[in-house]
């Protein structure tokens, strides 16, 4: 006999990890009932995902006890998880690309014909379709994987667990890269997963998914257990206190003061393919430009124009009022413009490699002597005082970037630019992918750089964020300016009102 809903499925205590300079967890604790969403939170850094990674077997604890069931387990092996009813969705899912959805969920479980070493193609086929029909799931058995969206991958990976049945699901950060409209629907599949009476731990930076989709909270901050709250009883400010340590107030507006008038970025008539079309505006000393719109609006696509990054077909920049001619990114950065983009680990770091190189890649020139030779001791005393500075948490300036959190790799990235000496700093979703702390920081941060006099371009995806941020905010729909705002008469709905706005309107306009 099953055990009733609510029964004590998964007991950690006293669970402790350490990795070569770090100590990841001290004593954790951790607890999940059956068909119970539990949400698992904290910044960046602060051991969720080691301590579930101990769960799914992909790490093994250095001390501590798990209990499942009521009885004591061991898991030594993602292998031994599965077989134990644990699965895990990392946040890179793990799918196979060229193969289909069903063949993904079977892989070395395949139903065999007649014919031994020869898989059943129908049978494995048919035993998906039931599965995604369990779910009430509309994914094609037979589609590439490669062929689905990122939520119907998901989906697939969900399927995949539940094969295995499944009486624990982790899920960490599963709603980064969806849409509303997606995020509903995983939500529905994961209270669906719930009402089978399968435990379900959501580790996720989004708190205000939390009220939607959990029953209870479990907060940890730098490697340690906080406190287990029941979501309803839970403000976010109170959980946010609890992960950062301090209070935050994450929705407090920030607009820095009257920016100089001096304009040093002037962009007018810009041209690349349908994603920019006739984009024209300009940038002052010191001032915080927000780029809104949704995505897909051509935002990224009109920073890398401006970065060199993609030629624009036609149009005009200008750099302190002489006409700059940016071929590549090293023209920009030879004009003082640094683009910090939205995937920091492919185009902003290298991640092999330590912070102190990172800091000084971008500039290295400038710390070798006539015949090449670097100054080492140049570039550690700069790789310090910028760690210093910015306040990037780091063992040393020989630690791994990959090592670091999110919000930490982002500083490093600042610093690369802060190197360089940048004037003009584009910003792609600065914020992406790092907890509520680190945002506060680099919120600080931006707004330090804009009273320093530094020119600043923020696109985000976060309303919030660039109503909290800008000076002055541009809207854009389909490739074009659709509208201009000031940040003291900006609103959410006047900012969708302008992204959404599908005319054939040429140049920005204003709200009414």
């Amino acid at each position: 006999m099953p055990e009733a809903v609510g029964d004590l499925l998964v007991e950690m205590d006293g669970i402790s990890k350490d990795f070569p300079g770090v100590q990841a967890l001290r004593s954790c604790r951790f607890e999940l009932r059956r068909g119970e969403i539990h949400a698992l939170v904290g910044e960046n850094g602060a051991g969720k995902s080691t301590l579930m990674k101990i769960l799914a077997g992909v790490y093994h604890r250095d001390a501590g006890r798990i209990r499942l069931g009521g009885a004591d387990v061991d898991i030594p092996t993602p292998r031994a998880a599965q077989q134990l009813g644990i699965s895990i969705i990392h946040q890179e899912l793990s799918l196979m690309p060229h193969l289909t959805a069903a063949q993904n969920i079977f892989i070395g479980r395949e139903p065999r014909g007649r014919i031994p070493f020869v898989i059943d193609e129908g049978k494995l086929n048919e035993q998906a379709r039931a599965l995604f029909k369990s779910l009430n799931l509309k994914v094609d058995p037979q589609a590439k994987v490669g062929k689905l969206s990122v939520a119907q991958q998901q989906m697939v990976e969900i399927a995949k667990a539940l094969s295995y049945s499944a009486q624990v699901l982790i899920m960490d950060e599963p709603t980064a890269t969806l849409t509303d409209t997606e995020i509903d629907e995983l939500f529905r599949i994961i209270r669906a997963v719930k009402a089978n009476g399968v435990g379900v731990v959501h580790i996720s930076h989004r708190l205000e998914e939390l009220k939607l989709i959990s029953d209870r909270v479990t907060v940890m901050r730098d490697g340690q257990y906080i406190a287990t709250v029941d979501t309803k009883d839970a403000s976010i400010d109170r959980i946010i206190s609890m992960m950062v340590g301090r209070t935050i107030y994450e929705g407090v507006r920030e607009i820095p003061e009257t920016v100089n008038p001096e304009v040093v970025l002037d962009v007018r008539g810009l041209n690349r393919g349908r994603m920019v079309r006739d984009v024209s505006f300009n940038l002052r000393r010191g001032e915080i430009l927000g780029l809104a719109g949704l995505v897909g609006a051509g935002r990224t696509e009109v920073a890398r124009a401006v970065f060199g990054a993609d030629r624009p077909e036609s149009g005009t920049i200008l750099v302190h009022g002489k006409v700059a001619h940016i071929q590549s990114p090293a023209d920009a950065v030879h004009l003082g413009i640094g683009y910090l983009s939205e995937d920091r680990k492919r185009y902003g770091l290298a991640v092999g490699m330590d912070v102190e190189t990172n800091i000084v890649l971008a500039t290295l020139r400038k710390f070798a002597d006539a015949i090449g030779r670097v100054d080492f001791r140049k570039t550690r005393a700069t790789a310090e005082q910028r760690v210093n500075r910015l306040g990037i948490k780091t063992p040393s300036i020989k630690q791994k970037v990959r090592n670091l959190s999110g919000g930490n790799q982002q500083k490093v990235v600042i610093a690369k630019w802060l190197t360089a000496d940048t004037e003009i700093l584009i910003f792609d979703e600065p914020t992406r992918g790092i907890d509520v702390g680190a945002k506060s920081e680099i919120y600080h941060l931006l707004n330090e750089l804009a009273k320093q006099g530094k020119a600043i371009i923020m696109i985000s995806s976060e309303l919030p964020e660039i109503l909290r941020m800008s000076h002055r905010i541009v809207v854009m729909c389909e490739g074009r300016i659709r509208g201009e705002l000031s940040g003291a008469e900006a609103t959410q709905e006047k900012i969708m009102t302008f992204a959404t706005m599908r005319t054939t309107a040429i140049g920005p306009q204003t709200a009414a």
